[in-house]
Order: C-alpha cells, then sequence, then structure tokens
C-alpha cells in the first residue's frame, strides 16, 4: 500500500525561483475534489485569498449545498529550540502574519493531490493534502524527511460552518461545542449544526479556544465583494515526530468515521493511474513544458475533478470554486470530459440521469446550491442534449440507449417546434428557431444587469438554429433507426438550411449574423456563436462562404487562449474582466476570450483545411497556463485584451473539455 501511494501520478512541480514571491504563490491555487461536490483548495502560500478556499468544503446535499467545515490549519515546527511557523495569513491591513511561505523550499503536484516540502534549520517537513473519493473528508500528512533529532509539530485548526458563497463574523460569546473522541475531537459548531470530526494521530489535543479575527480574503476585495472573515480555533494538536515518521490530520463531515491512512492515499493514488490509463487513446505528448507533466495526462486528471456522481444524480460541476451543475455546461463539456478520455459508461450515466429532467421538451439549466427544484431558463441547453447524445451515439453505438432516451429526445424536438416555455419555437413562416423572453437571457451568453440581459439575443440566435438543425437531422435518422416516421424532421431540417444562408449571411461583413432580432432586423455584432454552423457535424454553411466566414472569425475573434466573445472594434467592447460585479456583468461577454469556444473553431478548421497540425497548435499557450493560476487545470475566461489575464474560475469544466476535444481531433496530427 506505502509503495503504491508514493509512486508519482503526473507529477507538475513549480519551479524553485517561483517560491520566493508571495504576490505568486497567493495568485496560484490547487484543488482536490471527492467526486461528489466537496473539495479541498488554498494558495500555495497556505494564505486563504477567496471565501471559496477551505480545506474542507463538504457537500452536504451532494452535489450541491457546498459547506465550509475547515478553513485552513496553520503549523508551527520546535526545532533545536527555535520555532518556525509553516502558515501564512493575510489580515485586513494588509498584515501578512505569520509567513510561512518564506520556509517553502518546493511544491508539486502528484496527479492532483499538492504537496509542499519545508526546509527549517537543517530539517525537511513533508505536508500532502488528498479527499477520499466519494467522501467529505480531507487528509493532512505531515512527515519529516530529515532533521537531526525529534521535532515537535504543533496544527491550529480555523474552523467555521457556514454557506461557501459567506463569510463568518464571530463573537466573543460563540463558543463552539468541542467534545473528545478517541485521537481528538468531535465539532458542532451551533445547534443544528453539521458536525465534524477532527483526529490525528500521534497527537494530542490541547484545547485553547479562540477567535481570530478580521483575515482578508484578497481576491474577494478585487472583486468588489465582501472580503473579511473571523475564524475559530477549538485548541492545537501536538506531537513529537523523529525522522522518516508521519502524522496524518484527518477532517470529516458527520459522524462516520472516514476511509483509513495510508490506504485511502493508495486507492486514490491507484484512482488517478487508472483515469490515465483509460485516457491512454489520446495520442502521446511528444512536446511538454518542463514540471508540467504533459498536456494530455494534466488534462485528463483535471477533467476528472468536475464528474460528480451522487444518490440523486450523476452530473458535472461546471466550475471551481463556485458554481454547481448546469445542463449546459454539462452537455457542452460532456464529449471532452468523458469521450476524450475513455469514461463512456459515465458519459451514458450522465445521459441517462439527465433524461429523467426533462420538461416541456427543456433541460435544466441549473440546480440550485440549496437543493431546491431545478431553473428551466436556458433555450439551448436542450439541444447541447441532443447533440451530445449524437456524439456519444457516434463514439458507441449502444442502440439500448437510444431507444431508452428517444421519448425524451422525441418530446424536446416536438416541444421546440410546437413552442415551449419563454417563447421557444419554430416560426412556421421561416422555419428558423425563436424565442421570445426579452427579460430572460436564453442563451450561453446569459449575464444580466439590473434585471435586464447585457447581450440582448431574444429573436432567431445564429447558434440556436445551427443546434437545431442538428437536432432535427438526429431526429430524422433516429426515428428511422428505430422504426418511427422522421420525415416531419427531414422536411423541417431542408427548410432551415434554405432560409438560413438567406437571412444570416452578412456579405458585407464576410460573416454571419449573430441573430435575427424580434423586428426582423439582423444583428450584425462579430461573435463566436456563428462557429457551430460551420462546425456541428451537420453544418449549415459549407464551401466558399464557410471559408470566409471562418477566415473572418480567425482574423478578428481568435486569440491564443481562445475566441473573444465581441470584435475588438465594436463599441460595446470590454477589453478586460476585472471590477465590481456590475462591471464584471457587463463585460462578461463583450469581449472576454473563452477556451471552450476552441473545440468548434478546431472542428471548423480541420473540416475545411483539413490541417490537423495546425489546430494541434492551439494548445501549446495552455502549457505554460497550467503553472499560472489553477494549477494542473483550465480557467473560465481571459481578457480580451493582450496579455489575455486569466479570470473567472481557476477551473471550468468545458475549458478543459474543449482541450481534451481538441486534442483527440488532431490525434493524427505529428
Amino acid at each position: 500500500m506505502a509503495e503504491d501511494a508514493a509512486e508519482p501520478v503526473a507529477r507538475l512541480d513549480l519551479a524553485r525561483p517561483l517560491l520566493a514571491f508571495l504576490d505568486g504563490l497567493l495568485r496560484r491555487e490547487w484543488l482536490v475534489t471527492n467526486g461528489r461536490g466537496g473539495y479541498a483548495s488554498g494558495t500555495v502560500a497556505g494564505a486563504n485569498t477567496r471565501r471559496y478556499h477551505g480545506l474542507l468544503v463538504a457537500a452536504l446535499k451532494p452535489p450541491v449545498g457546498r459547506t465550509v467545515l475547515l478553513a485552513k490549519i496553520d503549523e508551527t515546527v520546535e526545532l533545536g529550540g527555535r520555532a518556525f511557523e509553516l502558515g501564512t495569513n493575510e489580515y485586513h491591513d494588509g498584515t501578512i502574519a505569520p509567513e510561512g511561505y518564506r520556509h517553502l523550499a518546493g511544491f508539486r503536484l502528484e496527479g492532483t493531490l499538492p504537496v509542499w516540502t519545508y526546509a527549517l534549520c537543517g530539517a525537511q517537513v513533508e505536508k500532502q493534502v488528498w479527499m477520499p473519493s466519494g467522501c467529505d473528508a480531507v487528509f493532512v500528512r505531515y512527515r519529516v524527511l530529515g532533521a537531526a533529532g525529534p521535532l515537535r509539530l504543533r496544527l491550529r485548526p480555523f474552523l467555521t460552518e457556514r454557506d461557501y458563497h459567506a463569510h463568518t463574523r464571530g463573537d466573543p460569546g460563540w463558543r463552539f461545542d468541542v467534545g473528545e473522541i478517541p485521537g481528538g475531537v468531535r465539532v458542532v459548531p451551533w445547534r443544528g449544526a453539521t458536525p465534524y470530526t477532527l483526529t490525528a494521530d500521534r497527537a494530542a489535543f490541547v484545547a485553547a479556544p479562540d477567535w481570530y479575527w478580521r483575515f482578508l480574503h484578497r481576491v474577494e476585495r478585487e472583486r468588489g465583494l465582501d472580503d473579511e472573515e473571523d475564524l475559530y480555533v477549538p485548541g492545537t494538536f501536538e506531537a513529537v515526530l523523529v525522522p522518516g515518521q508521519a502524522l496524518t490530520f484527518v477532517a470529516a463531515a458527520g459522524d462516520s468515521p472516514p476511509p483509513a491512512e495510508p490506504d485511502s492515499l493508495a486507492a486514490e493514488a491507484r484512482r488517478q493511474r487508472r483515469l490515465l490509463e483509460l485516457g491512454g487513446g489520446l495520442a502521446p505528448d511528444s512536446v511538454s513544458l518542463p514540471g508540467s507533466g504533459g498536456l494530455p495526462p494534466r488534462l485528463l486528471l483535471a477533467a476528472d475533478q468536475f464528474l460528480v456522481r451522487c444518490a440523486t444524480r450523476r452530473s458535472v460541476i461546471a466550475g471551481y470554486h463556485w458554481f454547481s451543475d448546469w445542463g449546459r455546461d454539462t452537455m457542452i463539456a460532456l464529449p471532452g470530459l468523458t469521450l476524450a478520455t475513455g469514461r463512456l459508461d459515465e458519459a451514458r450515466d450522465i445521459l441517462l440521469s439527465y433524461a429523467e429532467h426533462v420538461s416541456e421538451g427543456m433541460l435544466p439549466n441549473r440546480f440550485p446550491d440549496d437543493g431546491g427544484a431545478p431553473e428551466y431558463t436556458s433555450a439551448d441547453a436542450a439541444l447541447w442534449y441532443v447533440h451530445a447524445v449524437g456524439r456519444y451515439l457516434s463514439r458507441a453505438g449502444d442502440r439500448d440507449l437510444l431507444a431508452r432516451l428517444f421519448p425524451a429526445m422525441r418530446e424536446i424536438i416536438d416541444r421546440y417546434r410546437a413552442g415551449t416555455r419563454h417563447g421557444i419555437r419554430v416560426d412556421p413562416a421561416d422555419g428558423l428557431l425563436e424565442t421570445g423572453a426579452p427579460d430572460l437571457a436564453l442563451t450561453w451568453m446569459d449575464a444580466r444587469l439590473d434585471g435586464r440581459p447585457v447581450t440582448p439575443r431574444t429573436g432567431k440566435p445564429v447558434d440556436l438554429n445551427a443546434l437545431w438543425h442538428e437536432a432535427l437531422c438526429l431526429g430524422a435518422a433516429w426515428s428511422e433507426a428505430l422504426g418511427w416516421d422522421g420525415s416531419a424532421d427531414a422536411a423541417d431540417a431542408a427548410a432551415l438550411r434554405r432560409a438560413f444562408t438567406p437571412r444570416f449571411l452578412y456579405d458585407a461583413g464576410g460573416y454571419l449574423y449573430d441573430g435575427i432580432r424580434p423586428d426582423g432586423s439582423p444583428d450584425a455584432s462579430l461573435r463566436p456563436n456563428q462557429l457551430l454552423a460551420l462546425s456541428l457535424p451537420r453544418p449549415l454553411v459549407d464551401g466558399p462562404t464557410a471559408r470566409r466566414v471562418f477566415d473572418t472569425v480567425t482574423a478578428r475573434l481568435l486569440t491564443p487562449l481562445g475566441l473573444r466573445t465581441l470584435a475588438a472594434d465594436a463599441p460595446e467592447y470590454r477589453g478586460r474582466y476585472e471590477g465590481d460585479v456590475p462591471a464584471r456583468d457587463g463585460a462578461y461577454h463583450q469581449g472576454t476570450v473563452w477556451a471552450w469556444w476552441l473545440a468548434p473553431y478546431a472542428a471548423a478548421l480541420v473540416r475545411l483545411t483539413g490541417n490537423r497540425r495546425a489546430a494541434r497548435r492551439l494548445l501549446e499557450p495552455f502549457r505554460a497556463h497550467l503553472l499560472e493560476v489553477g494549477l494542473g487545470t483550465v480557467s473560465e475566461l481571459f481578457d480580451g485584451d493582450s496579455p489575455h489575464d486569466a479570470r473567472g474560475c481557476i477551473a471550468q469544466a468545458w475549458s478543459v473539455a474543449a482541450l481534451l476535444d481538441v486534442w483527440q481531433l488532431t490525434g493524427e496530427a505529428t
């Protein structure tokens, strides 16, 4: 078991010179997940810079209900008559105390698991964090790699119990209920709260309850949000360790004991190695950034962090830290996260799970964090679902699944044709799909300000019509395969093809309109949405027209990290995604760069030019990105302006999925 756990899995190392700069260590974040919506995350420095950081963020209503229980641990090592603080914190006035990052001699990921090495006056102490799959528990192991003699390790856990979107405000009169159990303590922050346990082998617990006040979360301050928190320390865990010895601290939600250590670490290492074996069909990575562990292995492991399973559904977490599972995001990401990684069984389970939630032909766009009823506020989620089913069936065959999903597919197509919520229907005059809810943002460009869409797309959006055409073609083929009459779907698809180019081609600009407004006027905004008309398996535009559109998109929207959501010369263009909530919402789809659009772009590139090498080169800039923000994963979005700084979530499902999709698509490139 121990040998299994020690064997490295796709190792990623931070270069030694980077460890000396606090701002860089605070900007680089690690993420460990447990496959049920819970996670552990923080910065390399050790200070929490977001409300979402925590060593144990449990999914109490999996995969949602995420609750911060253990915010962090600060460590002190006593050696040779001196005390060395390993923790780092930032307070409201900018004070950094302690400054444990100064002792950091190394940081790496073994698979997705973070490992720190601290150098202390001739001694070395290693720290590693992991979570057992399917369990709301976190393990933190400290190991003495070398020392002249015994040392004393003191662990100070910082506790809370709050929704991960919130902050804790302490009170001198508020004392957590902390009771002793074998090996540690059981904590109940307040009556009715979820209990959790803290244990540490080899250590004794010394009670010393106290509040620590006004920690700063600097990223929340940058985002114009509430940025201070108070945390409760019940006491310390203390142990004397000799060279070669280890101590493991465990925090677990509820009263059930977590898996034993070291078995859980060995099991997690084996599980991650199996993921790499499953994805072995990906072409080998011949050019690797030093320390990155290669692009495909890192993306394979990153993909795993979004796939969740619980008693109620199998799904995809859209992004860490603050997104839950969203229907649209799940279906856009599903081919890359599962088909490109060899996880076809999980793709099948997700598709079956979502079929149970189809309502009036619509797919839920969002499952709320509180576990409430799903929200049906997306015009494209159901169409992306049909597309994902098509991608799965083209890879796996699986006639049995087609038969099981066919009623849901028919409901989607028939209700979209006849009309469903929010004015979604086919216009009988031209066969184009339209939406009619001006106060809602029903496509993926869904930001709102003061109750109104920032990017109004009511009418006939270009991407919805490309997806609708794809759905009709699939519906006709599936109906025929199962002995049904698919002629209506085939006829509607043909009518849509006839109407599409005359309505959507902006000949003077050399690209497709982003949509046709309800009054019949075209929206000439140059956006990436038109790529779906070129890139889906059954394109609406082909030949010289398609090549002309593609070349315009390339010249005006393509950046090294994805595609801009709006051309830079548009009056509404916003080149930087920063500031408070209104400023960021106003820029969200008005020029920001999104990596997920590289998958449709690469598909169009290969279809139109056959140049797989050029498509493979789209991935090169991400080798450096894996070491810059969310370590080993891909951010949600980037600034439209150079140098295209990473923004939004540090880990986004469809960003990772798109790169895996491109890698698989270009598997013949060398």
